[in-house]
């Protein structure tokens, strides 16, 4: 069930990110390591830019978020903090590539390198190799929203749907969706410290919160373009400078 919060004309598109989330999971737990590698260079990035400490530093916070949630060790965190105090270590550029995969599904590739051509050159192999062809910038782009994202388990918590918008509401959400075991929390990329703050402070925990790019229409995944689709987006997330792939693909439940 989708919720449309605020006055929004439309909901949030389609099925919802969970659902397409947990269809990729099994695929994403086996990189765990590969996890860690990445958000060591995301938390490197946020404390060399706004400092060490998450309280005054959004961007850090929001990364420590993450990398908790992903259950990265302690120490794998403070040596990527302490490595941002180094004047001598490297910088990265943040670039974003844009493509469609098989079936002509939109992709937005988000990465930190220190090599352009490097990282440019494995995106567009992964993505030519399986069907798919790059696009220029601002071809793809515009069809995703940025958004704060917020997961709470429905398991966890003895809140029914209405206590839960009205919460969300009142903590100045955008959208909320419903799933059978998930609510799916949206909202504006400004006001979502705001949202999360404010619910935290009515104890919800949250099984995935950040800030992400939300396709506006989702694309379904040819069944017969499934496994390619994997392949690519699994080359994709191999690459040690990509961060982040979003698609408008919405897979199939089978």
């Amino acid at each position: 069930m989708i919720l449309c919060i605020e006055g929004n004309d439309q909901p949030m598109s389609g099925h919802s990110k969970w659902h397409n989330i947990q269809g990729r999971k099994n695929a994403q737990d086996a990189k765990r390591g590969k996890i860690f590698q990445k958000l060591s260079r995301e938390l490197y990035m946020a404390a060399k830019q706004g400092g060490p400490d998450p309280s005054g530093n959004p961007s850090l916070r929001l990364v420590m978020d993450k990398a908790k949630a992903a259950n990265m060790p302690k120490d794998n965190i403070k040596r990527a903090l302490d490595k941002a105090s180094d004047r001598d270590a490297a910088n990265y550029d943040e670039v974003t590539y844009e493509g469609y995969g098989p079936g002509g599904v939109a992709i937005l590739v988000e990465a930190l390198t220190d090599n352009r051509n490097r990282t440019s050159s494995s995106v567009r192999v992964a993505i030519t190799r399986h069907g798919g062809n790059m696009a220029a910038a601002g071809a793809v782009s515009y069809m995703f929203d940025r958004k704060g994202y917020l997961v709470i388990s429905r398991e966890a918590y003895d809140v029914d749907e209405d206590q839960m918008l009205e919460d969300a509401l009142e903590a100045g959400a955008e959208d909320m969706q419903t799933s059978d075991d998930a609510y799916e929390i949206y909202t504006d990329p400004k006001e979502f410290a705001q949202v999360r703050d404010a619910l935290e402070e009515k104890g919800y925990k949250f099984v995935q919160n950040e800030l992400t790019m939300v396709p506006q229409n989702l694309t379904p995944i040819p069944k017969d373009k499934v496994e390619q689709f994997q392949a690519m987006i699994d080359q994709l997330e191999d690459d040690d400078d990509v961060q982040e792939v979003y698609t408008a693909g919405d897979w199939p439940d089978d």
